[in-house]
């Protein structure tokens, strides 16, 4: 029986890489803040929606528990849950930071913490991955707290590709999209709004700048399905990617920094050779 587990699972690229592993008989566990009858009707006779909220370690060990008595090991695991926030350092508050990076970076940690022994118990390996961004790649204006959140992110599944494959069978993969048909644009401009909107200060040109760049670089954007397709494709891969852009636009804008080693694999290696003794 494979099985995968998702969190950030109730909209946009979680829910529709819930739905596409569903599809093809995988027994899936997505994660959600709060189960609505919308997503209960929702369910595939495969699809199992659990509440979850990777900020609250409790909650992630009652999810992780039930996958355990119910199945007892993870072919997969998709660390989806994540947040933006439009804000330089300076304008945002301690709380709007906190809670980005409770959620990006700590989130993560604890998901990967919960569910490791499961991913351990797979009969054949297993595959970890998590929705990154090509802004945890190249630092953009008025996103350094967010780029921050997805750089550490980057710095976390680099570290832990060196070892995971070796010692333990996971294999460890980072998805980078740049723009996708979410709420989760939305979301940071309606939290922008929320929280009194553009600032009348030396930032607020700098802002309206971005937006309008934004707007034209991303007029068309990636479909969740899309990018759960190429998920699903990964995991069945027989090599896996420390790293994938989702779109040539995106491979683009990031190639000065990966145009050496765009999978992430050749630094994986070198740093298992020099680190650990491992071919």
């Amino acid at each position: 029986m494979r099985t995968i587990f998702i969190t950030g699972a109730s909209s946009g690229i979680g829910f529709a890489t819930a739905t596409r592993f569903a599809e093809e008989g995988w027994t899936v566990y997505a994660g959600t803040r709060e189960l609505t009858p919308a997503l209960e009707q929702a369910a595939l006779p495969h699809l199992h929606f659990l509440e979850v909220d990777v900020t609250d370690l409790a909650s992630l060990k009652q999810a992780v528990s039930v996958i355990e008595q119910e199945v007892g090991h993870l072919n997969a695991l998709f660390c989806n849950a994540g947040q933006g926030l439009l804000r330089a350092l300076g304008q945002a508050t301690s709380y709007e930071i906190n809670q980005l990076f409770d959620i990006n970076v700590f989130g993560v940690m604890r998901t990967i913490e919960c569910c490791l022994p499961l991913l351990k118990a797979a009969p054949n390996g297993s595959h970890l991955l998590a929705t990154s961004s090509i802004s945890g790649l190249v630092g953009q204006p008025m996103n350094e707290i967010y780029c921050a959140s997805k750089f550490a992110l980057e710095g976390l599944f680099e570290s832990l590709a060196t070892y995971y494959k070796p010692f333990f069978s996971i294999d460890v993969t980072l998805i980078e999209p740049a723009a996708v048909e979410t709420n989760f644009t939305a979301n940071v401009l309606d939290r922008l709004e929320q929280t009194g909107g553009l600032h009348d200060d030396d930032f607020k040109p700098i802002v309206e700048s971005y937006l309008r760049t934004y707007r034209v670089r991303h007029a068309e954007r990636q479909s969740p399905e899309t990018i759960a397709e190429l998920i699903f494709e990964l995991v069945q891969a027989d090599e896996k990617p420390l790293r994938v852009r989702t779109a040539p636009e995106d491979e683009a804008f990031v190639a000065h920094k990966t145009g050496n080693d765009p999978s992430g694999l050749i630094g994986t290696i070198k740093t298992r050779q020099l680190t650990l003794n491992l071919d």
